[in-house]
C-alpha cells in the first residue's frame, strides 16, 4: 500500500484560507468525507476536537497534523490543505501553519495502515518537500510530488548545503522517541533529529516507540559507544539500559522543534548521568523538562496507587465476603472470624489488604528514585501501617523516601567509580531505611497519626447533616474528569479510610463514579433524538460500565459536549453520594459495582440512590442537549 492510496484527489485542496482553526478542521473533515472514508463526520470531528483539547497537533514550521481514531472513520484516509498564506494553528513553535496532512484512522487500524500514516510523517520534515507540496497549483502535481518523495524520486530544486560526512567511526548520538498515539509524533520527532543530524555530519540512530512497538532497537553495544542519548517521550520507555549514560529527556514535540538544541546538549557532555541500577523494566523517562511540580507529584502518586489498587480491591472484596457469610451472633467482636469459611475469606483478604500501605509508599518512591526507591519507600509504608498514620502517613513516606535516596544519590556521587557497585545494594538501601525509619517514627507518625485518628473519629461522630454535605462533594468528584486528577483524589481518600475502618465516603465514592455512564446510557435510550446513531450505539455499552464502576465509558461524550455533558454528571452524581449518605450506606469493598451490592450496607436504598442520580444526571442533559436538526 502506498501514501497516495489513502490520499485521493477529492480530498486535497489547494490554496485555501480558513477564519480560525477550527474552520480549518472542519474543511479537512468535509475533504476526508469527500473521499469517503468517514461513516459518521460529526463523530469523527469531535474526535478530533477532542485530541485537539489534549494538545495541539500543529507542530511548527508550517506543519499541522489534526487527527484521531474514531468510530465514525470506516476506513484509513488522509485529508491534505495548503494555506500558502499561513494562519494561526495553536502551532507549538507559535509560527501559521501552510501545509495540512489530516489523519482518519479507525478504531481497528492495522499495522500497515500506521505504517504508511508513520512514513508520510516523516516525510514531510523534509522542508524541501513540504515547500514543494505548499507550492503546488493542481492536485495530479501534489500527488506526484508524494510519489516521488515516497519512491526517492524527489529531488530539492535546489541543494543549498551539502550533506556533511560522519565525523566519528561509531555511531554518536542515539535517540528514542515516543508519543501516547505513537502514529505521527513519535515518528516526526524521528525523522527531525536524523535529518538535522545528518546536515551536520553526525551519526545517529533513532528507536521509535510507536502504536506497533519499538522499532530500530538500540542494542547495549550501541549503548555502551554512544557519546550522548537523546530520549524525547511523553510515554514510559525502557530507561535502565542506559544506566551511566548522560541522557538529555525531553518531551517528543522537542524532538521536532528544537532537534539541533538536543544535539549540541547530547554531544556537549554536561547532559545528567541516568542512574537506574540495572532495571530491566520499562521505566518513566524521569520528569520531563518543563513539568510543572504539581504535575511530577500527581505522576508520582499515580505510580503508586495504580500498582496498590490490585491489593485493595482483591483483598478488599475478600474481607466484604467474609463479613456477608459470617454470623454476627456468635460473637460481635469476633465479626468476619465467626466461621471457618468466613474466616479464610477474611485472612486471604487481610493478607491481601496489609500490602496496601507498603505498596504505595514503596511505588511512589520508586517512580522518584527508579529502583533504589523501592525498598525505602516499602520500609515507610510498612511503619506507617504499626504506627498508626496509615494512608497518609505512608503518602508521606513515599515522597520522603523516593527524594532522600535522591539526596543519597548526590550524596555518594563523590564516591570513586570502583566503588558504584556497592551504591544500589548497600549505601542506598542501608542509609535511606535507615532514614525513612528515622523520619517516619518520630516526624511523620506523631501529626500524622493524630491527624489520621481525629479524621476517622470526626467522620464516625459527624452530624448526618455534613454527612450529606461530604456526600455531594465526593460524588461529585468522581463526575468533574470522570477518570482523571480530580476523580483519583476522591477515590484515593475513599480507599485510604477503607483501611482506617471509615466506609461510608467510599460508598458514596462508587456510587458518584457509576452514575455518569448510566446517566448517558439512560440519555441515549430514552432521549435519542439529542445523538448520533454511533453515540447511541455507543450509549448501550455505558449501562455494562457504570454496573460495573466504569466512570471513563462516560469521557466520549464528555469530550464531545464538555459544557453539557459534564454538569448533568457532576449534579446526578453529587446526588448519588449524598442519598448515600443520607441512607446510611457503607461499603468495605473499592470496586466492583454492582457486583459487590449484596457487602453493601443497607443495599436496597444504595442502589435507589444510584438509580436516582442517573436519572437526575439524564434529566438535566436531555434539557440542556438539544434535538440535533435534520
Amino acid at each position: 500500500m502506498r501514501i497516495t492510496d489513502l490520499l485521493k484527489s477529492d480530498s486535497i485542496l489547494l490554496g485555501a484560507a480558513p477564519a480560525d482553526k477550527a474552520a480549518a478542521i472542519n474543511q479537512l473533515a468535509d475533504l476526508m468525507e469527500a473521499g469517503g472514508n468517514l461513516s459518521d463526520k460529526e463523530q469523527y470531528t469531535k474526535d478530533v476536537f477532542a485530541r485537539e483539547a489534549s494538545g495541539t497537533t500543529g507542530l511548527g514550521d508550517g506543519i499541522a497534523t489534526p487527527h484521531a481514531k474514531s468510530a465514525g472513520v470506516k476506513a484509513a484516509g488522509l485529508a491534505a490543505m495548503t494555506v500558502p498564506s499561513g494562519m494561526d494553528f495553536e502551532s507549538m513553535d507559535g509560527n501559521p501553519s501552510r501545509l495540512f496532512f489530516m489523519i482518519a484512522a479507525p478504531d481497528s487500524a492495522n499495522d500497515e495502515h500506521l505504517a504508511i500514516l508513520s512514513k508520510l510523517a516523516t516525510m514531510i520534515m523534509d522542508p524541501d518537500f513540504k515547500e514543494a507540496l505548499i507550492a503546488a497549483k493542481t492536485k495530479e502535481e501534489f500527488l506526484k510530488l508524494v510519489d516521488d518523495k515516497e519512491d526517492g524520486k524527489f529531488v530539492a530544486p535546489a541543494a543549498e548545503e551539502e550533506t556533511a560526512a560522519p565525523a566519528a567511526d561509531h555511531i554518536q548520538i542515539l535517540a528514542v522517541t515516543a508519543c501516547p498515539t505513537g502514529i505521527a509524533h513519535t515518528f516526526m520527532a524521528a525523522e527531525s533529529l536524523e535529518q538535522h543530524a545528518k546536515k551536520r555530519g553526525i551519526s545517529i540512530k533513532v528507536e521509535t516507540n510507536g502504536s506497533g512497538g519499538a522499532k530500530n532497537i538500540l542494542t547495549n553495544e550501541e549503548i555502551a559507544a554512544a557519546d550522548g542519548i537523546i530520549v524525547a517521550a511523553d510515554k514510559n520507555v525502557a530507561m535502565a539500559r542506559f544506566a551511566g549514560k548522560r541522557v538529555v529527556i525531553t518531551k517528543v514535540a522537542d524532538g521536532i522543534n528544537k532537534a539541533d538544541e538536543l544535539l549540541d546538549r547530547a554531544l556537549s557532555g554536561n547532559a545528567p548521568v541516568y542512574q537506574a541500577n540495572g532495571s530491566d523494566a520499562a521505566e518513566g523517562a524521569a520528569d520531563v523538562e518543563g513539568e510543572s511540580l504539581g504535575r511530577q507529584i500527581y505522576k508520582h502518586l499515580m505510580n503508586g496507587v495504580s500498582h496498590m489498587l490490585p491489593f485493595v480491591v482483591g483483598g478488599g472484596i475478600l474481607i466484604a465476603l467474609a463479613f456477608l457469610l459470617d454470623d454476627y451472633s456468635i460473637d460481635p467482636k469476633n465479626f468476619g472470624s465467626n466461621t471457618p469459611v468466613a474466616k479464610f475469606f477474611k485472612d486471604i483478604g487481610g493478607a491481601a489488604f496489609g500490602f496496601m500501605l507498603p505498596v504505595l509508599a514503596g511505588f511512589i518512591s520508586m517512580s522518584i528514585a527508579d529502583r533504589p526507591g523501592l525498598a525505602v519507600g516499602f520500609v515507610g509504608g510498612a511503619l506507617a501501617g504499626t504506627t498508626g498514620s496509615g494512608f497518609l502517613g505512608a503518602l508521606v513516606a513515599g515522597f520522603v523516601g523516593g527524594y532522600a535516596v535522591n539526596f543519597l544519590k548526590k550524596a555518594f556521587s563523590c564516591l570513586p567509580e570502583s566503588l558504584d557497585g556497592i551504591k544500589p545494594v548497600l549505601l542506598y538501601p542501608f542509609f535511606g531505611i535507615l532514614i525513612i525509619g528515622v523520619i517516619s517514627m518520630f516526624v511523620i507518625a506523631p501529626p500524622v497519626g493524630a491527624l489520621n485518628t481525629w479524621m476517622v473519629d470526626t467522620l464516625k461522630n459527624m452530624d448526618p447533616n455534613a454527612r450529606i454535605l461530604l456526600g455531594i462533594v465526593m460524588g461529585g468528584m468522581m463526575a468533574v474528569d470522570m477518570g482523571g486528577p480530580i476523580n483519583k483524589a476522591a477515590y484515593v481518600t475513599g480507599t485510604g479510610l477503607l483501611a482506617s475502618g471509615e466506609f461510608h465516603v467510599m460508598a458514596a465514592v462508587m456510587a458518584g463514579g457509576m452514575v455518569p455512564p448510566l446517566a448517558i446510557a439512560l440519555c441515549t435510550t430514552f432521549f435519542k433524538n439529542r445523538f448520533t446513531e454511533s453515540e447511541r450505539k455507543a450509549g448501550v455499552t455505558n449501562y455494562v460500565m457504570g454496573l460495573s464502576f466504569i466512570t471513563e465509558g462516560a469521557i466520549p461524550f464528555a469530550a464531545g459536549d464538555p459544557l453539557r455533558v459534564i454538569p448533568s454528571m457532576v449534579i446526578g452524581s453529587a446526588t448519588a453520594g449524598a442519598l448515600t449518605m443520607a441512607f446510611d450506606c457503607t461499603l468495605r469493598a473499592p470496586h466492583g459495582g454492582i457486583f459487590v451490592v449484596p457487602t453493601i450496607g443497607n443495599p436496597v436504598m444504595y442502589l435507589v440512590a444510584i438509580l436516582v442520580g442517573a436519572i437526575v444526571g439524564c434529566a438535566i442533559l436531555s434539557v440542556l442537549k438539544k434535538p440535533l436538526k435534520g
